[in-house]
């Protein structure tokens, strides 16, 4: 069972990592998910996952059986499941098509996903992944606008 501390650690770690992430969307002007979306996705995503790993204990405190609990009822991993599938409409909301039928917003919308994976593995306890998974996703983001691959695919250099 999660400790208020230990819950509140994760949650803040999540918010910092979120707004690492959303700090690369907010620098090159993509305003439909900066800093404060990304990192709202993040902690979300946290706090269900923290929630979700300890309903179990929540359910059997009034009869001790924990284990009985575990092992018959896995439908409060759905809840850390069903985060994948809130955030999917929360970035096709993100995602516009031009008048040129180009579709605008799908890495801003990836990055929201990949905001919430970030959450959960925080959430679930797997900080020094997290951590690095956003690192090298922000690192990644920020080298490969340098690099303009798109631009120079279509010709628009």
């Amino acid at each position: 069972m999660l400790t208020f501390e230990q819950m509140f650690t994760r949650f803040a770690i999540a918010l910092v990592l979120g707004a690492l992430l959303g700090l690369e969307r907010e620098l090159v002007g993509k305003e439909s998910a900066g800093v404060r979306t990304v990192m709202l996705v993040s902690g979300g995503a946290a706090i269900f996952a923290m929630t979700g790993l300890m309903l179990p204990y929540i359910v059997s405190a009034g009869t001790g059986n924990l284990a009985d609990v575990v092992a018959r009822n896995g439908g409060y991993l759905a809840m850390i499941a069903n985060i994948v599938v809130g955030i999917g409409f929360l970035g096709s909301g993100i995602i516009i098509k031009t008048n040129d039928d180009h579709p605008h917003g799908v890495t801003t919308a990836a990055l929201i996903w990949i905001a919430a994976a970030i959450g959960i593995l925080v959430g679930i306890g797997l900080i020094e992944f997290a951590a690095a998974a956003t690192v090298l996703l922000a690192l990644l983001l920020y080298m490969l606008r340098k690099l303009n691959l798109s631009e120079r695919a279509n010709g628009k250099r």
